[in-house]
């Protein structure tokens, strides 16, 4: 496993920026059309020149630490991001939770299609369960990487592999038309539009069916889920689909906590630490994974990990 990188500079040195900065920044670095010029320009936006100077390659970066795991999916329609894009992130949560963090750097589309995405987010699961000292494991995941993760905790737990929980930031989790965000808040959200995500999915998801339960999982066994919590901005297009699937994890008789934040922004941790409204953000989920890894601990306290 590969460390993070120190040399990744902060774009904002040590000052405090607000939503109006994030905004200007996000609409002067417009993603574009193509992968190859979605994935250079998400990195000029996430790393500044570090993207310019090849640094940002595609890599799994890991944190070490002890207690319990976060496997982290990157986020970007399967398209671009990467772990590099997200190691801020990434480092924020290890220090945080003093949990072990890995943030896989799993296949993008369109080279690679669905499900090799599922398949080596499983296989990156697996593996970390593997080694000692893993713990509990929590799996976490911002829009499309929380679909991933989203996805992924199913698939094991089908397979009767338990999880601590199932952390998600803004998962895009239904193509079905349940959501009535995606075309009410476009105009609010700087980050996602309906036909933009609705390309990137057939992108990525090809044929599969807008009902197929991998598609949209909130039409999935949700019973199968661990311990939820699920945050997302009061202006997304994405919102729908995080109330939605709060309402049926909950109906499912699962445990869910779900936070609106009144002026989040889509991937909005990802300007942690020069944001409060991230830094809050990631003092909720530090608190969320540290009680669920608790938790399942105490469940298990003769289990190396659950997953092992």
């Amino acid at each position: 496993m590969s460390n993070h990188d120190p040399a990744v500079p902060p774009l904002f040195g040590s000052s405090s920026i607000s939503r109006q900065q994030i905004v200007q920044r996000i609409l002067a670095h417009p993603l574009g059309e193509q992968a190859a010029e979605q994935r250079r320009n998400f990195a000029r936006l996430m790393l500044g020149g570090v993207a310019e100077h090849g640094r940002a390659r595609r890599r799994e970066l890991h944190w070490a630490g002890q207690d319990g795991s976060i496997v982290y999916f990157h986020g970007g329609g399967y398209a671009f991001g990467s772990p590099q894009t997200h190691a801020r992130l990434g480092q924020a949560l290890a220090r945080r939770t003093g949990l072990q963090v890995l943030l896989p750097a799993y296949p993008l589309a369109p080279e690679q299609r669905w499900p090799a995405q599922l398949d080596a987010a499983l296989d990156a699961v697996q593996t970390l369960a593997q080694q000692p000292g893993a713990g509990p494991i929590v799996l976490a995941g911002d829009s499309a990487g929380g679909h991933l993760a989203l996805v992924t905790a199913l698939e094991l737990a089908r397979r009767g592999q338990a999880l601590a929980g199932l952390l998600l930031f803004s998962p895009n989790t239904d193509r079905s038309g349940l959501s009535d965000t995606r075309q009410r808040s476009q105009a609010e959200d700087p980050m996602v539009d309906e036909a933009g995500d609705r390309r990137l999915a057939r992108q990525c998801l090809g044929d599969l069916p807008d009902r197929h339960p991998q598609a949209s999982p909130v039409l999935d066994d949700l019973t199968l889920l661990p311990p939820l919590y699920i945050e997302a901005g009061a202006g997304e297009v994405l919102l729908g689909d995080s109330l939605i699937l709060a309402q049926r994890a909950r109906g499912a008789g699962r445990a869910v906590t779900l936070h609106v934040q009144p002026d989040g922004l889509h991937m909005g941790q990802l300007w942690a630490p020069w944001w409060p409204v991230a830094q809050a953000s990631l003092m909720r989920a530090q608190a969320f994974c540290r009680s669920v890894v608790a938790l399942a601990a105490s469940e298990s306290p003769d289990s190396p990990a659950p997953l092992a």
